[in-house]
């Protein structure tokens, strides 16, 4: 599995604007169906990502779907599960686990009738509401595509009727970091911050996100991308510890020990992959 310390969306009727997103350095973009395209444009939408997608791009490719109560859910699985560009979809306003279910059934048989390889994408529910923040524990479990969960603070703050402070976050963002690590899935990627312009707030906002459990943060700008990224790359501290870590454990695996102690810490697998791809993402980064 892979880390994202930074998520890009674009719109995917604008190729001016995906084509300069896909090529920044955003660990994943985010091509969007739902929000970023009006009512009226959403079918052409489907046309135009066909295009979006035969654009060079640097980092790994999300489709972000309409909700599964929409009336696009359907024509939009059909433009896009297939393509052989994207790694997953990202299905907005995820309410209950049953919604992620059927989305995996549907995203299934069309693999089946296409005859794809079978669960090649990743399915990330959206967590917007007061509800799925509720139910983000079996909206986790749902099914094996959900690897991890994004955060809409700001659709959430709009359901509670609070405005943006890490105050009226707190709560919504330990949950899902709670129930991502409950569920057995990496942890979840932090919501926007909203004011593009504040950077100095970007970067507080997004230590603390890297404080409480996240793994990254969705970005709606350019200029967010490389500040975000700084924060949620790994220290000299954290890149020294996972070699240590994986160095140990290696040695100690190959005579059949899984489970030992290192400065007074229980290391296991989980602790051993968190490790690894710390290193991993080091060493991308380095290229």
């Amino acid at each position: 599995m892979s880390i994202y310390r930074t998520i890009l969306f674009a719109p995917a009727n604008d190729l001016r604007k995906a084509g300069k997103a896909l090529m920044l350095e955003a660990d994943g973009v985010v091509l969007d169906l739902e929000d970023a395209v009006a009512t009226s444009e959403k079918r052409k939408a489907r046309i135009t990502i066909q295009e979006a997608l035969n654009l060079p791009h640097k980092g790994r490719v999300f489709i972000r779907v309409n909700s599964a109560r929409s009336n696009f859910i359907l024509g939009d699985l059909l433009a896009v599960v297939g393509s052989s560009k994207i790694d997953g979809i990202v299905l907005a306003k995820a309410e209950s686990a049953e919604e992620v279910r059927w989305v995996d059934w549907l995203i299934t048989k069309l693999e089946q009738e296409r005859e794809l390889p079978k669960d090649q994408l990743e399915l990330i529910p959206f967590i917007e509401s007061a509800r799925a923040v509720l139910d983000s524990y079996v909206i986790a479990s749902a099914c094996p595509r959900v690897h991890r969960l994004f955060f809409g603070g700001i659709d959430y703050l709009l359901d509670i009727c609070a405005s943006y402070s890490k105050e009226a976050l707190f709560f919504a963002r330990s949950q899902l970091v709670i129930s991502s690590r409950a569920a057995g899935i990496e942890s979840p990627v932090d919501t926007v911050y909203p004011d593009f312009k504040d950077i100095e707030g970007l970067v507080a906002d997004a230590r603390l996100a890297r404080q409480i459990g996240f793994q990254g943060k969705l970005v709606i700008h350019p200029g967010q991308v490389n500040p975000v990224n700084e924060v949620f790359m790994p220290s000299a501290d954290e890149i020294e510890w996972a070699g240590k870590i994986i160095s140990a454990f290696e040695e100690a695996e190959a005579s059949g020990i899984a489970v030992i102690q290192i400065d007074g810490k229980m290391i296991e697998y989980p602790v051993v992959n968190r490790a690894r791809q710390v290193l991993a993402l080091v060493a991308s980064n380095q290229k």
